[in-house]
């Protein structure tokens, strides 16, 4: 077992705004990582100009990044080759590997890893935004076998989670399908090809409002409140939430109150993201969240999360995004999409769809919640010396990758 801090080489530091004067740059910030696939889905080209003041550490490829705010969620990530050269927020840690003692996957796996994450949990300091420090990150220990026992492991580990990774792109499908059965019902928003009646985000509800424009209380337990880390296309994510008192979230329902057949739609930092509430949890919402209260004589809900997801409602919320550090879709702004109105008889039917999909996906989630144990359960034997020879944990996960059956109901 050895420190971090002995495994890796030091990472140069600029500032854009002086260092890279006159030049675009690649940057990445903790919003660019997706926690469940540990990639960086998404970069942004900026001028050295506007650089945000976080931007200063220079990358490399095959660079390790690792948020230190909220370690218990694991954002972290391995730097494509396409990304060479590119800037990283101070949010991260960075570990740049010593070639010569450690194997840049075995370390990226290790990082991923219970045991990492369980001693960076312990370490972490706040209660609103709990994190740790470079130096935590690096003063914490390593099991450093044989540079080729690292390789051999990266390469299982590799294999197992690439089995995973088939999974998750099935359970993706279903989105696609859902997107395609919209496509085939209505046809395409951008043409409207089969002329239904035109019209407005603002004809469809009864109003567009957002959270109060004060920061809550938290609580360790009470009423969920969401932001929009919180929301998704089509979903919510309910893990890591945070909460208020329920005396806090009655002046906060004052205002506005999410209910059932309601949609929640993202207006500030990350916009344009549309999730029906389709559940009966109480919940409260964030400044950044606008709450859709949906016209049920003309629209229904579903559809109209479906409508507002589409790359023609979507590219329409970013022309109304205005601000660059402060992105905000006004409530004024986002009642103006435009939207066509199929009759509600039809979109009922598309709901219908979509329910069974969801219950599919439900099920889909399951048995993907297996396949993470027990390739959780081969990397433990892994750092711990006992990964056995020969095929073991990843047959399991290569027998239970599975097929999706879609309804005949859909596929009809």
């Amino acid at each position: 077992m050895v420190p971090i801090s002995e495994i890796v080489s030091k990472v140069a530091t600029c500032d854009p705004r002086t260092d890279l004067a006159g030049t675009w740059f690649q940057y990445i910030d903790i919003s660019s990582i997706n926690r469940e696939s540990k990639r960086i889905e998404r970069s942004n080209k900026i001028t050295a100009e506007v650089a945000p003041s976080r931007a200063r550490q220079m990358i490399k490829a095959k660079d390790i990044l690792i948020s230190t705010v909220r370690p218990n969620l694991n954002a972290v990530a391995q730097v494509p080759d396409n990304l060479e050269g590119a800037i990283a927020s101070t949010g991260f840690t960075i570990l740049r590997p010593k070639e010569a003692v450690v194997h840049d996957r075995y370390l990226f796996h290790w990082v991923r890893s219970d045991q990492f994450v369980s001693r960076m949990s312990e370490h972490a300091t706040g209660a609103s935004y709990p994190a740790v420090s470079d130096r935590i990150v690096k003063e914490s220990l390593i099991p450093l076998f044989a540079l080729n026992q690292q390789r051999r492991i990266a390469e299982i580990l590799d294999k197992a989670d690439a089995l995973r990774e088939k999974r998750r792109a099935a359970l993706g499908k279903l989105d696609t399908l859902l997107q395609s059965i919209f496509l085939y019902m209505f046809g395409d928003p951008a043409t409207n090809p089969k002329g239904w009646q035109a019209g407005l985000l603002g004809d469809v509800i009864h109003s567009a409002k957002d959270g109060p424009h004060v920061s809550p209380h938290y609580t360790t337990g009470g009423i969920p409140f969401l932001s929009t880390r919180n929301i998704r296309h089509g979903q919510i994510v309910w893990e890591d939430l945070k909460f208020i008192s329920r005396e806090s979230a009655e002046v906060h329902w004052k205002k506005c109150k999410p209910e059932r057949g309601d949609l929640l739609y993202t207006k500030g930092g990350t916009t344009g993201l549309a999730k029906a509430i389709d559940f009966d949890r109480e919940v409260a919402i964030w400044v950044h969240v606008a709450l859709l209260k949906t016209n049920h004589e003309v629209a229904d809900p579903k559809w109209l999360e479906q409508m507002l997801n589409s790359s023609y409602c979507y590219a329409q919320s970013q022309e109304y995004t205005h601000g660059i550090a402060n992105r905000d879709l006004g409530l004024t702004r986002m009642v103006q999409i435009r939207i066509y109105l199929p009759p509600l008889e039809l979109q009922k039917k598309f709901a219908s769809y979509a329910l069974q999909i969801n219950a599919l996906a439900n099920k889909q989630t399951v048995s993907m919640t297996r396949i993470d144990d027990l390739f959780n359960s081969l990397r433990r034997r892994a750092f711990d010396g006992r990964l056995l020879e020969g095929s073991g944990a990843a047959t399991l996960l290569e027998n239970d990758t599975g097929c999706l059956r879609v309804p005949p109901s859909i596929t009809n």
